[in-house]
């Protein structure tokens, strides 16, 4: 495996191969509550991740969480957990990397003469608000060590588990900067169901918008992704941006979706079980890269821009630069390793 660092000498049974030598395991937990999720404690090294130089609006990160149980067949952190020598297929789904301590970590980092409270970003690799998060409840500590400190902080997330915070955020609002955005682009119920298993209903997120909002908190959506030929038609897109306006969201990026290798291989094979009949023109519009063919990108942006401006959302349009999971960034932030 390619864990550096402390030995743990005793491997938890049924850890999968090798796991017993992660640098920092604590132990590997199974749940009645999580069926087929499998936990791994580490005790991490460091909390804050720099991401220099890049096209991202941030300079530093936190991931708590590596790995996801909202299993969305078209993260694009999925090739980060073959760093580690799992797949990017259902171990990426079903084994988490938990970091307990990040808190703590965070904490003793913030406090450094040498940190300029810089914006710190969660949710730009894995979700900070996934199932896992209402077990192990990280999120309070790294919001309260962020906000303390005077550093300002944005989320990304799906999880309406967010919620539970709302009372801490909008306290931490009052002192620094706190964004917040969420992530919905399926407006179909049934399509969410078989692309983002794990992820809360179409509904229940769009009530999540109008609670964030009524904490007086702002809160942009990112449509993303836009999947071609699947949620990219005119009526599709006007149709879920008539529900973000009415939800109160203050926002709206739309991405087309991009696959990665080691994501789409994973999409690819779902589609082809799915939607048999589109895979060949995805294999033509993805022929070049991880992007959509440029012809369709600029077929794209001349739909959704009226849109937009039709429902009182900025205009601004991307392919490349936000930090969406699953859809449009640039290479993902790579975590340091615990």
């Amino acid at each position: 495996m390619r864990w550096a660092g402390q030995q743990i000498d005793v491997e938890t049974p049924g850890t999968l191969p090798g796991l017993g030598s992660i640098a920092g395991l604590v132990r590997s937990v199974t749940t009645p509550e999580f069926q087929g999720i499998t936990f791994h404690e580490v005790l991490a090294r460091s909390a804050l991740n720099s991401v220099p130089g890049s096209a991202l609006p941030f300079n530093w990160t936190v991931n708590p969480y590596r790995g996801c149980t909202h299993a969305c067949r078209y993260c694009f952190a999925r090739p980060t957990h073959a760093y580690l020598e799992l797949d990017t297929g259902q171990d990426f789904d079903r084994q988490i990397v938990v970091k307990t301590n990040v808190a703590e970590v965070l904490r003793r980092e913030l406090a450094r003469p040498s940190w300029s409270r810089e914006p710190v970003a969660l949710g730009t690799n894995t979700d900070p608000y996934q199932r896992a998060e209402g077990r192990y409840r990280l999120m309070p500590g790294i919001i309260d060590a962020l906000a303390s400190s005077g550093t300002p902080l944005s989320i990304l997330t799906k999880g309406t588990l967010l919620r539970r915070d709302l009372p801490l955020l909008t306290e931490a609002a009052a002192d620094v900067s706190v964004g917040i955005a969420v992530s919905l682009a399926l407006g179909d119920e049934v399509l969410r169901r078989r692309l983002e298993p794990g992820v809360p209903s179409v509904r229940g997120r769009l009530d999540f918008i109008r609670a964030i909002r009524d904490a007086g908190l702002p809160c942009g959506v990112m449509v993303a992704p836009v999947l071609p030929w699947l949620t990219d038609s005119t009526d599709q897109l006007d149709e879920l941006l008539t529900s973000l306006s009415a939800a109160g969201a203050t926002g709206a990026t739309p991405l087309v979706l991009h696959l990665r290798p080691g994501v789409k291989e994973w999409f690819m094979k779902w589609l082809a079980y799915d939607h048999p009949a589109l895979v060949s023109r995805y294999e033509s519009l993805y022929a070049h890269g991880a992007y959509a063919a440029p012809s369709y990108q600029r077929a794209f942006t001349t739909k959704i821009r009226p849109l937009l401006a039709k429902h009182g959302f900025a205009t601004r349009t991307s392919h490349r630069s936000e930090p969406i999971r699953g859809t449009h960034p640039p290479a993902p932030p790579q975590d340091p390793l615990f």
